[in-house]
């Protein structure tokens, strides 16, 4: 079974490899994810953390990961996740150690809960919706996100290729 990391390293093959039905920014340096994460008052999970590196953001197939990046509209502003999660604190009350890495389309946020560190460093992946305040009554899609990112874009990929 593969590690969250090595489950990333394979996510970026699979966007790499399937370029037409696949878009990213050009990846994130290192001052700029120390930004995010000073930010944001936690540090990024290791599988999470590697694909921000790679595309800065990105979508497959369909799915949409918010990732950090910059554009020349918003200047110095960090947009993705940083934006997102900071905004759904401030505005829904969102608990400050939930990171947001997607919309789930139903209202819901994808977040990594940095409360919840596992030997490896990673964070699972839950949904929260605005006025959730018990963990345990929330939605886990996954125990990493490298994991779970890379089966969701392998299953949104088979089914895009099935339908042409």
């Amino acid at each position: 079974m593969m590690n969250a990391v090595e489950a990333s390293e394979r996510l970026i093959e699979l966007v790499r490899g399937n370029d037409d039905i696949a878009n990213h920014a050009d990846g994130c340096d290192a001052g700029t994810m120390a930004a995010a994460e000073s930010d944001l008052g936690a540090a990024f999970p290791p599988s999470y953390r590697r694909l921000i590196e790679e595309f800065g953001t990105w979508d497959i197939a369909g799915e949409e990961f918010l990732g950090v990046y910059q554009t020349p509209a918003m200047g110095p502003k960090l947009l993705g996740s940083v934006a997102e999660t900071l905004d759904a604190r401030s505005q829904y009350g969102m608990p400050a150690d939930l990171i947001v890495v997607m919309f789930d389309e139903m209202g819901g946020l994808v977040v990594l809960d940095s409360s919840r560190v596992d030997q490896e460093g990673e964070y699972p992946v839950l949904v929260w919706n605005p006025g959730v305040v018990d963990r345990e009554s929330m939605e886990r899609l996954g125990n990493d996100f490298g994991s779970f990112a890379y089966a969701l874009c392998q299953r949104a990929v088979t089914r895009w290729r099935e339908s042409d």
